[in-house]
């Protein structure tokens, strides 16, 4: 590959490894002398009322544009202005036509694309793939507003309206769509995400410091095509550069007839079981047509900065879910920046080439992206229109990235890595100070102090050569890592100095809590209770029994009821009424109807009803999806006589799930029945406390053939128990209604 000059001022470029160059340590492009921008804009009167003739790079994203660093496209835009760009900003377009593709003219360098905030299909569909009535990121809440798989939409009209302007896709959803992806709603496997939407380049993860050196050299002179070196990158290419070593993924973890390991975590390269097993069909088959560039046995010795593991290629994995659950496990087991090696796919007569995982950012580093100038507001063009995604955050700070949980059914380790990437104490409390300054509305609440979790902050390996050498998920499943540092005493810190700043009445946590970790520092629990809940603490145990926890990697409810006991006692001391609401997966992979039901029974035990509740839903690249897809546990080693998990399909099962969990709602009870029947737990259907749900139906609820209260129906007994009980079950009336009858 041949390399391409540094332009004056870019820092020079070693190939992809674990040195990083630091994010604003680039000389500022040209136009930096106009920027920075009061809003970035969106229309050409604004580009207009800047002195801006042209844009030099043009995000497109499918969330309204908010400028708060919360929302993807104001942190990415903002960055790239810092570095001396002009960006420009098309929100939401209209993807029937290219008008609105149109609306600022063709960038100088290229185009960037996003979905947004979260996946353009989780955000339109529900877990039971109906279509959602409202979009938290578009004004009003109004729904409708972005299309199915918006970075290949939007990409698409950009290739119709500037055929030769490059286009560069990233953002959470072409993240998890980096390689061939299982995806529910299609239920099948479809392409890398790259190929579909006909893009130049993809960044996954946190992109600042990959994108900081794309748009550097391209402005430079330097082709996207030719931009080949880049960690955190995903390109097409048409075969393997000679002086690389192809290492056959299959080789690494045969998907062959071994045993699974002792350690299911474990990745110690080449073993006997897997070069005996090469004539395993699906191994031929799935290799048959790559031509391997220069074939080793002995892993370990091969240079890291030159070798590529190929994966199973895109029609094996479509056809075939074992090797699909083994191209999902090599991706994950290849996810650590300190070891990963690149990964290609072949996808046709091209490769698909993923560059190893991006280095995180440095403390530094994150403080200067996170005190950018946002003015924390939606852009004026929206006038008073309420944006609910904004509405909940707009008074919640970041004060890190990265989660070490590992938990299958979540995208965000694959997305922002597990490694945690923290910001100081003076930029976080800088922050509070702007917001209590100059945010409009600020009534002396900071609504969240957190991140993908609440208490991650400042937690890392206590060793950065066992780090940088880990290949485990997890650092807390089964049990928390030795060599986790969980020291919480620099959060403490930072609630302590938060809440004392002049104009600061409350701090509240409304990230999510591993409570696991918060039990290994009793101070951390008593803080929180005493100073930082609002009388409810939601945390997510997600399933009670063990066959879905440990598909989940979650811990057992030992460790919920040791941190409900610290919580509990903390609250009183601080003379607080206080009550965690957990949170619950129905139709998890591994869990069966028996586990929904202890749940069920569990729940009213102690007194939980819960409102809403999530439903399992298979998210692109995530192992649960792997699970799901294949039937198989990918967190051993995946054979052909792997591990098999028990997986609830189809919207009958699902839908029970649910009902176990909203036990309560009277619509849910003719399903309950009908299932407890099944299941031979009759016993459980009557009208005393002991019983789930009771055995007469309440007009006008669940099916219509058995709320129409027909002749001869069953009535419970008329004693002042079952009274009671029924009035308990009963629906409550709106005033409204009462007024009439009477």
């Amino acid at each position: 590959m041949k390399e391409a000059k540094p332009a004056a001022g870019t820092a020079i470029r070693p190939r992809p490894g674990t040195r990083a160059d630091p994010i604003f340590g680039y000389r500022p492009y040209w136009a930096h002398r106009l920027t920075p921008a009061p809003v970035l804009p969106m229309t050409r009167a604004e580009m207009d009322d800047l002195g801006w003739d042209s844009c030099d790079i043009i995000i497109v994203t499918g969330d309204a544009y908010v400028d708060h660093p919360s929302f993807g496209m104001a942190i990415v835009g903002r960055f790239l202005e810092a570095q001396g760009f002009r960006v420009g900003i098309i929100a939401q377009p209209d993807w029937r036509s290219t008008d609105a593709f149109e609306a600022l003219g063709p960038p100088n360098l290229f185009f960037g694309v996003t979905g947004g905030n979260m996946d353009s299909m989780v955000n339109r569909y529900t877990s039971d793939r109906k279509i959602r009535r409202d979009d938290a990121y578009t004004p009003h809440g109004a729904g409708g507003k972005r299309p199915d798989r918006s970075v290949i939409v939007y990409s698409q009209r950009l290739r119709e309206a500037y055929a030769s302007v490059a286009i560069v896709i990233g953002g959470i959803e072409a993240s998890l769509r980096r390689i061939a992806h299982y995806d529910y709603w299609s239920e099948k496997v479809r392409r890398s995400v790259l190929l579909d939407a006909k893009a130049d380049l993809l960044l996954y993860g946190n992109a600042e410091r990959a994108l900081a050196e794309v748009a550097h050299r391209v402005a430079a002179g330097e082709t996207i095509d030719g931009i080949t070196d880049i960690r955190g990158t995903a390109f097409i290419r048409n075969r393997s550069p000679d002086d690389w070593i192809e290492i056959d993924s299959t080789h690494l973890d045969t998907p062959g007839s071994l045993n699974p390991p002792e350690d299911p975590y474990a990745m110690d390269g080449m073993d006997k079981g897997a070069s005996e097993s090469q004539g395993n069909v699906s191994t031929a088959e799935s290799n048959a047509d790559v031509q391997v560039v220069r074939f080793v046995r002995d892993v370990k010795a091969v240079d890291r900065g030159r070798s590529v593991i190929r994966l199973p290629d895109y029609e094996s994995v479509s056809k075939d879910p074992i090797l699909y659950a083994h191209a999902s496990r090599i991706l994950h087991l290849e996810s650590n920046p300190g070891n990963a090696r690149a990964l290609v796919q072949r996808h046709g007569d091209r490769d698909l080439w993923l560059n190893p995982p991006p280095v995180p950012l440095t403390t530094p580093e994150m403080d200067a992206l996170y005190e950018l100038p946002f003015t924390r507001l939606p852009h004026p063009a929206y006038q008073d229109a309420r944006i609910p995604a904004y509405e909940m955050i707009r008074f919640s700070i970041a004060i890190q990235r990265g989660c070490f949980g590992g938990c299958t059914f979540c995208s965000i380790t694959e997305h922002e890595g597990r490694i945690i990437q923290s910001r100081s104490e003076p930029s976080i409390l800088r922050e509070i100070e702007t917001i209590r300054d100059e945010v409009p509305g600020f009534t002396g609440v900071i609504s969240d102090l957190g991140g993908p979790t609440a208490n991650m902050y400042r937690l890392h390996c206590k060793s950065p050569k066992i780090e940088s050498a880990c290949r485990r998920p997890s650092c807390v499943y089964p049990g928390i890592c030795p060599n986790l540092n969980t020291d919480h005493s620099p959060l403490i810190s930072l609630y302590r100095r938060a809440r004392a700043l002049p104009g600061i009445k409350k701090v509240l946590i409304a990230s999510g809590v591993r409570y696991d970790l918060a039990i290994e520092s009793p101070e951390y629990v008593k803080e929180l209770a005493a100073h930082h809940t609002g009388g409810y603490l939601k945390i997510a145990p997600e399933a009670l029994a063990e066959g879905p926890l440990s598909k989940m990697m979650k811990p057992g409810m030992d460790t919920y009821y040791r941190f409900k006991a610290l919580f509990d006692r903390y609250s009183r001391e601080a003379g607080k009424e206080q009550y965690l609401i957990p949170y619950f997966i129905a139709a998890h992979p591994g869990t069966t109807d028996e586990d929904m039901l202890q749940l069920a029974l569990w729940l009213k035990e102690n007194g939980f009803r819960a409102d809403q509740v999530q439903a399992f839903l298979p998210s692109p690249m995530s192992t649960a999806a792997a699970m799901y897809h294949s039937g198989v546990n990918p967190l051993r080693k995946v054979t052909r006589h792997s591990e098999r998990v028990h997986i609830p399909r189809g919207l009958k099962v699902r839908r029970l799930h649910k009902a176990f969990l909203r036990y309560h709602d009277a619509n849910n009870w003719p399903l309950l029945r009908e299932a407890l029947r099944r299941m031979g737990r009759a016993d459980l259907i009557g009208n005393g406390k002991r019983h789930l749900v009771p055995s007469f139906q309440p007009a006008g609820t669940g099916d219509a053939r058995e709320g129409s209260r027909r002749k001869g129906a069953y009535r419970p007994a008329r004693t002042q128990h079952a009274r009671q009980e029924a009035e308990d079950f009963k629906p409550k009336r709106s005033a409204r209604v009462r007024k009439k009858r009477r």
